[in-house]
């Protein structure tokens, strides 16, 4: 997991070298992931080597620009915000859909749109036909919101549609799931605190990464979030990170360690870029983090 083996093809070569070279170099305290000068470089590596302090600030290298979309003009999801990089010279972007949760607007986390656009991916934080919509719904409003990106929205030039990513909170991130199991070809899912009546997944192949709250009493990580990744198989690319003492809405505020972990997901597995391994392997830890599991080898 998390190795040369288990790399999608398109970079099983790149990540043969790129792994045997990655290094983890500590300077003032500040993670640095190094591959060493003969590495081969992802070619869908964008912006600079990452450090804990770009991953941690409120905003990456990136500059950006949004633009609304009506629900109008879309079919399948109610529109929504598209947020993407202003930059042209370093090629194509990944892209990536999220989900509000039940009930809830895309506003309520929409602080994710800008910091996850600001590292080079281009993003679209949906509006739901419903504010009631179940998490299958949401699942095909997820698959239909990329479509759109990727097939009539402004800024189709800038993406790579064959490396597409989901998320959402509650059940926007229990959507994220059906929309992984959907459409395997997707390259990363993150639930955030999600919900979903279905609790196994045995048919996710999909790299998922699951982020759930110690407190949330309304989708519980026992009933939840746990769950959901013991079904994943041993097999698939998966990790779970448990916030310390955060409540169910833990996505509607500005969240670091939600932040930082997501990008680093979607970096090695959107963008195939490896710098970005000593994030995940052997992953977070301090006070904010209650439980940390992933299926990545110790190194």
């Amino acid at each position: 997991m998390l190795s040369p083996t288990t790399t999608r093809p398109r970079s099983a070569a790149r990540a043969l070298a790129g792994l045997a070279m990655t290094a983890v170099l500590a300077a003032g305290g500040v993670l640095v992931a190094s591959t060493g000068a003969q590495a081969a470089a992802s070619p869908y590596e964008r912006g600079p080597a990452p450090t804990s302090a770009i991953l941690e600030a409120s905003r990456g290298p990136f500059a950006i620009a949004q633009q609304s979309v009506s629900s109008f003009s879309v079919t399948g999801f109610g529109g929504g915000v598209i947020y993407y990089p202003t930059s042209t010279s370093e090629g194509t972007f990944g892209a990536v859909a999220i989900s509000p949760g039940y009930t809830a607007a895309w506003s309520s986390i929409s602080w994710l749109g800008p910091r996850i656009a600001s590292h080079g991916f281009v993003v679209i934080g949906i509006e739901t036909n419903s504010r009631y919509d179940q998490p299958d719904s949401r699942g095909r409003q997820l698959l239909a919101a990329l479509d759109y990106l990727v097939e009539r929205s402004s800024v189709r030039t800038r993406i790579d549609g064959t490396r597409l990513a989901v998320s959402g909170h509650s059940m926007g991130g229990g959507g994220s799931l059906e929309a992984a199991v959907a459409r395997p070809s997707l390259q990363a899912a993150v639930p955030l605190a999600p919900w979903n009546s279905d609790k196994t997944w045995s048919d996710v192949r999909v790299p998922t990464l699951i982020i759930g709250g110690e407190s949330d009493s309304i989708a519980p990580v026992s009933s939840h979030s746990e769950p959901f990744y013991n079904s994943i198989p041993a097999t698939s690319e998966k990790a779970y990170l448990e916030l310390n003492s955060a409540s169910h809405f833990f996505p509607q505020s500005v969240n670091t360690p939600t932040a930082k972990q997501m990008v680093a997901w979607l970096k090695r597995f959107v963008d195939d870029d490896t710098r970005y391994e000593p994030f995940l392997c052997p992953g977070p830890s301090g006070f904010s983090i209650e439980e940390y599991r992933n299926t990545c080898p110790s190194y």
